[in-house]
């Protein structure tokens, strides 16, 4: 048990030491809001002071649809990061993600690393965070409800990382059993049950599945931003980039594709995948998504500029989100979700 602690921990560190210091993006797949254009409303009537970019997040009302999303815990480095990340949440009054919380289950030393986020994000909704894997080997689910307790959480993700477990050292690319148990989940816990992917994205088929067995929210996390499988070949030193370095589904195909089974399911559907700026997250929006979401470029900026920093360059992208509602004729979220974008083979 000991050896699989240290494993876990190590792991942790050498993900949040290659997420800060070495290239692990996709390259050679965007996340394709770049093939979109939004459609200029000349004619807006719109008083620029007056637009309104709050929004709901399960019921509660946050400053801007983007929650700072799940990547660091369990370690000590994590401690004061995310401290930090829980600062920059409760001052702007969004949502934050926990890392996962496996460790959380395997070594109590290091629940003060998770502890800490609900210690600095009393006013905002927290997310606790477990892995698949984990969820298929759990016979029962007091595990799952000492995780949500632990952080406070107001609702609990679910994070699907398949393509990272079959690349990674060590990995458990066993799932066998995962809806059973996730609809047996959603049953007897109080909060919503997320489902996020890690950056492989989740298709249409996979989310009516989850939706179907209880799912309340969908994070669609697509192709484009960090690559997960990136970065098990950099920690593993592979000497060749695997073909799997840019496997998944770009981020704006996913968001459409989910979006479809809004006709039929009511769930909140989170955009994320390489969103880093507000043009983007407004365009995530447009095309469907009810809230964005971010984990590296956050992580990055905290950790070299500092908390307040890193709350300007919230606020800075969605001043760009609000010039983008001007531009639009939207005056909130709502209207700008019934924006239109136009595909660039439709303008030229």
């Amino acid at each position: 048990m000991e050896d699989k602690i240290n494993t876990t921990s190590e792991r942790k560190k050498d993900h949040i030491d290659l997420c800060l210091n070495e290239s692990v993006v996709f390259n050679n797949k965007t996340n394709g809001f770049d093939k979109y254009h939004f459609d200029h409303f000349a004619a807006t009537e719109i008083d620029y002071n007056e637009i309104d970019l709050s929004s709901k997040f399960f019921g509660k009302k946050i400053t801007y649809p983007f929650l700072i999303s799940c990547m660091t815990g369990g370690t000590d480095e994590a401690n004061a990061i995310n401290a930090n990340l829980a600062v920059i949440a409760n001052e702007i009054g969004i949502p934050i993600g926990v890392g996962s919380q496996r460790q959380a289950l395997e070594n109590s030393s290091f629940h003060k690393s998770y502890k800490v986020i609900r210690q600095n994000a009393k006013s905002v909704p927290v997310l606790g965070n477990i892995g698949a894997a984990q969820i298929s080997e759990l016979n029962h689910n007091d595990s799952i409800k000492f995780l949500i307790d632990l952080v406070e959480a107001d609702a609990m993700v679910i994070h699907l990382n398949a393509a990272q477990e079959v690349v990674q050292e060590k990995g458990e690319p066993n799932f066998k059993g995962l809806l059973k148990k996730i609809n047996k989940l959603t049953k007897e816990i109080s909060i919503p049950l997320i489902v996020k992917e890690v950056g492989a994205g989740i298709n249409k088929k996979s989310a009516k599945l989850l939706l179907d067995n209880g799912i309340r929210g969908i994070d669609v996390a697509g192709a484009g931003g960090t690559s997960w499988t990136a970065v098990e070949f950099k920690r593993n030193n592979s000497p060749n980039e695997n073909e799997l370095w840019n496997w998944g589904l770009p981020t704006t195909y996913c968001i459409k594709e989910v979006n479809k089974l809004k006709k039929k399911y009511y769930f909140t559907l989170i955009a994320s995948g390489g969103i880093t700026n507000g043009f983007e997250i407004a365009k995530a929006l447009i095309l469907g998504a009810d809230i964005t979401a971010s984990a590296r470029p956050i992580l990055i900026s905290v950790v070299n500029n500092g908390i307040e920093k890193t709350i300007n360059e919230i606020h800075y992208m969605f001043e760009n989100v609000k010039k983008v509602m001007y531009l639009n004729g939207a005056s909130n979220i709502k209207e700008l979700k019934k924006c239109r974008l136009i595909k660039t083979e439709d303008i030229y």
